[in-house]
């Protein structure tokens, strides 16, 4: 089994809205566990998210949790997730760009690049940094 890297998300009381609204965009199958389940503690929100996954079909995976009481949160700073493909991905990650930004603030419009990709960046209604980056025709055949 080869080793991965996936993005951990941590929210102040939003991860299951979080974590569906990404299911609803990305796709893919979403399993949550609360503190609840596992035994919670003491002002501990039994409700909130211990662990989510989302899986896609794509081959992306997300996780993510809400901080128990007394946990630090700056919104924002948690992570920057980067979504990247090749020719073949472009609609795709076009669609998910403007699903995903819908409420939030892009930062660099998604248009072609110096280096040939199309790329864009935005945060997210969550407070999320993301970027996105795909190969163009142009870039395709540079590499080619």
């Amino acid at each position: 089994m080869a080793s991965t890297l996936n993005p951990y998300i941590n929210y102040d009381g939003q991860a299951r809205e979080a974590m569906e609204f990404y299911q609803s965009v990305l796709g893919g199958d979403l399993r949550i566990s609360t503190f609840g389940e596992f035994g919670g503690g003491e002002g501990v929100d039994p409700e909130g998210v211990m662990h989510a996954q989302l899986s896609t079909p794509s081959g992306i995976t997300l996780m993510a949790s809400d901080l128990p009481p007394g946990m630090p949160f700056e919104k924002g700073s948690q992570i920057t997730i980067s979504l990247s493909g090749g020719l073949e991905d472009a609609e795709q990650l076009r669609d998910w760009f403007a699903k995903l930004s819908e409420g939030g603030e892009v930062t660099m419009k998604l248009e072609k690049q110096v280096w040939g990709d199309e790329y864009g960046a935005f945060t997210d209604k969550f407070g999320i940094s993301w970027m996105v980056d795909f190969a163009t025709e142009e870039s395709a055949a540079a590499d080619g």
